[in-house]
């Protein structure tokens, strides 16, 4: 079941995907193939989504961190007639957040939750603050003055040893260390940039959620992450768990997210699932839950072009393993791009950071 997205316009809508490099945007693209006018974005030449659209439709952006960015993808959304905007990145979701009502007044919708919701889903303090009593989560505090700091505060940590500790910011598994020991805890940084969390020795899962523009959760899909390559589940099991969703979706009411994100899960020692992170933009597992029978990048572009969604779209249980497909093309080919990055100002060029 797939909804007809040239119905909204009388026309294909045209698509923007950010990160066209990463495996969230290239489903999008995928997905989206023969029923929008797709145009592929991204920082880098070599993104490979860049290759599954034609050469005048692809876009090179800067970074999402940079000064201006919002107003450079502004830019190609106007210069192309842009009717919706998919960011997959994490660094560039806040800039388009806070330049959400330009968008709107240009006419483009963007798949993005709030500013607020995405502040705190992206600083992991914040996240437990905010899901405090609703969801199950961790016993978790800061490292530092305003949490645990020195020896009697790391022997008192409420979750016991061993312990997880974790960037407050950041994706992956970068700058995460298992601590063993209260002792251990002096040797962490000290200014409030680390968490303290309590282990969950668990099974690990994913569960995509997908909701419409008020936040009704259309479909939460679970799925296990039984192997990973960098952080990005390489084989997985798509499961049938109302506990799973129904944890899930309590926590993306709580934080008030909108559109295609990712909420991920680990049992404790007594088997409780529990909350471990989310991930407020289309995660880089989607091709599974579209393997189970939810086509998340259609409905997505559906719901924003004001199609209705359905009550509920259920999925089925799988197994999917996945592996590198390449694009082919003429050396010539790669890294013809058909735009250059820009700034807020048509027509002018910004460094290369390629």
């Amino acid at each position: 079941m797939s909804p007809d997205l040239a119905a909204a316009l009388g026309r294909p809508p045209r698509v923007m995907v950010t990160g066209a490099g990463g495996p969230s945007g290239v489903c999008f693209l995928r997905e989206l193939a023969g029923a929008a006018e797709l145009y592929a974005a991204d920082i880098d030449s070599n993104g490979a989504g860049l290759y599954l659209v034609p050469r005048a439709y692809r876009l090179l952006l800067p970074r999402g961190d940079a000064p201006g960015f919002a107003d450079a993808v502004l830019t190609l959304c106007r210069r192309y007639d842009i009717d919706v905007l998919v960011p997959t990145v994490d660094a560039e979701l806040l800039a388009l957040a806070r330049a959400a009502d330009r968008f709107t007044d240009a006419g483009i919708r963007v798949l993005v939750s709030s500013a607020d919701a995405l502040e705190d889903c992206l600083d992991k303090w914040r996240l437990a603050q905010a899901c405090e009593g609703p969801v199950r989560q961790p016993v978790t505090h800061v490292v530092g003055l305003s949490g645990v700091h020195g020896a009697d505060d790391a022997a008192a940590f409420e979750g016991g040893y061993p312990a997880m500790a974790k960037p407050r910011s950041g994706s992956g598994s970068r700058g995460i260390t298992l601590v063993n020991s209260p002792e251990d805890v002096a040797g962490l940084p000290q200014d409030d940039s680390y968490l303290l969390q309590e282990l969950l020795p668990g099974t690990e899962y994913s569960v995509d959620v997908l909701t419409e523009a008020s936040g009704r959760v259309v479909a939460a899909v679970p799925r296990s992450r039984d192997k990973t390559d960098s952080g990005i589940v390489v084989a997985g099991r798509v499961l049938h768990s109302p506990e799973l969703s129904e944890l899930a979706e309590r926590t993306v009411h709580t934080l008030g997210l909108r559109g295609v994100l990712n909420v991920q899960l680990r049992e404790d020692r007594a088997g409780r699932p529990n909350l471990l992170e989310v991930n407020p933009r289309p995660p880089g597992g989607l091709s599974l839950t579209v393997a189970a029978g939810v086509n998340m990048p259609r409905w997505a572009v559906a719901g924003l072009l004001g199609i209705e969604l359905p009550e509920r779209i259920e999925h089925r249980e799988n197994a999917v393993v996945r592996h590198w497909q390449d694009v082919v093309l003429h050396p010539r080919e790669l890294g013809d791009i058909g735009d250059i990055r820009e700034s807020g100002q048509d027509g002018d060029r910004q460094g290369s950071d390629t």
